[in-house]
């Protein structure tokens, strides 16, 4: 299996908030505020909000650098 394989969510999807709040674990409210402060970037698809998979990424990879 290769990298690009094993990946979670590929780099091109668009999440909805309730996918996000499962794979981080946090409440509707904390994403909410996660997007509110640009922590984790997010775009509108007509009413709906979406966040990126590369966002997702950034922000995970940001906390991991912000803990060491």
């Amino acid at each position: 299996m290769t990298r690009k394989e094993r990946t979670l969510v590929p780099d091109d999807q668009l999440l909805t908030v309730p996918e996000v709040m499962a794979l981080l674990k946090l409440g509707r409210s904390t994403v909410y505020d996660l997007i509110r402060s640009h922590r984790l970037v997010s775009i509108k698809v007509g009413r709906c909000r979406r966040i990126p998979a590369t966002s997702l990424r950034a922000f995970i990879a940001d906390q991991i650098a912000e803990a060491a």
